[in-house]
């Protein structure tokens, strides 16, 4: 970005943090099941920041899991199981040292089928560097890898699309953020159970964004589910089809 814009961003930064008043975490269960419940589920986890706690909508139920687990269902033609990690405002750093050992508790020894990773917003708006989060990515994808027999970690948001941001700020949050996703895609590549999913492919339409107007609604939810779901559904089935381990 232009050096001579940085004064602009820092102002429209602080104007966000005064004038945003920011959606709340999902209320009820942080887990559920979808589909037949006489079949072997699929097991899935979604692990992080605000939209892992479906800040902007009422329930997990219309949140990303929910909506996650609904494609995957539907696609596999199985039922899922899901369960959700996730506080807002949390950073990489957090969720590696505070969150994965709760979802270890969670999980009481079994394993997953998939972890989902929702990470990086905070990351960019504390100014963490690429290379604090990718040394903090490393380590929950790693960590998460030796928990699920796969591990989706989603971009970072399309921060310039957000109608809350002034375009400026925007742009600069979208730059810093492709930074990341640079190291996540690297991250990545290197594991074989990792895959990495951009969350910036195409501009949502004005009603996928609950009425803080930063965070997802339950259409932008849906939506967001809707794009994730095919690059990891077939993972999962060819998965479900090996034998487990012992």
């Amino acid at each position: 970005m232009n050096p001579l814009l940085v004064p602009i961003v820092a102002v429209q930064g602080m104007w966000m943090r005064s004038t945003i008043e920011m959606a709340s975490p999902a209320a009820g269960p942080t887990s559920g099941t979808v589909g037949d419940p006489s079949r072997s589920p699929v097991r899935i986890a979604v692990v992080g920041e605000s939209t892992a706690a479906g800040c902007g909508v009422d329930t997990h139920n219309d949140g990303f899991a929910g909506c996650l687990a609904r494609e995957l269902a539907q696609r596999i033609r199985r039922p899922v199981t899901w369960e959700v990690v996730g506080q807002h405002g949390a950073t990489a750093r957090r969720i590696r040292y505070r969150f994965l050992p709760q979802l270890e508790e969670n999980l009481d020894g079994q394993r997953l089928d998939l972890a989902v990773l929702l990470a990086g917003g905070n990351d960019v708006l504390s100014r963490r560097t690429p290379d604090e989060w990718g040394a903090d990515l490393a380590a929950i994808v790693d960590d998460l890898a030796a928990r699920a027999g796969r591990v989706a970690v989603a971009g970072t948001p399309p921060f310039a699309a957000f109608p809350a941001l002034p375009a400026t700020l925007g742009r600069y949050l979208a730059e810093r953020g492709s930074a990341l996703d640079a190291v996540s895609q690297q991250i990545c590549a290197q594991r074989p159970q990792a895959i990495w999913i951009s969350s910036t492919a195409g501009v949502p339409p004005p009603d996928s964004f609950a009425p803080d107007r930063f965070h997802p609604s339950a259409a932008g939810y849906r939506r967001w589910a809707q794009d994730v779901a095919p690059h990891i559904a077939h993972l999962v089935a060819q998965d479900g089809r090996r034998p487990r381990d012992a």
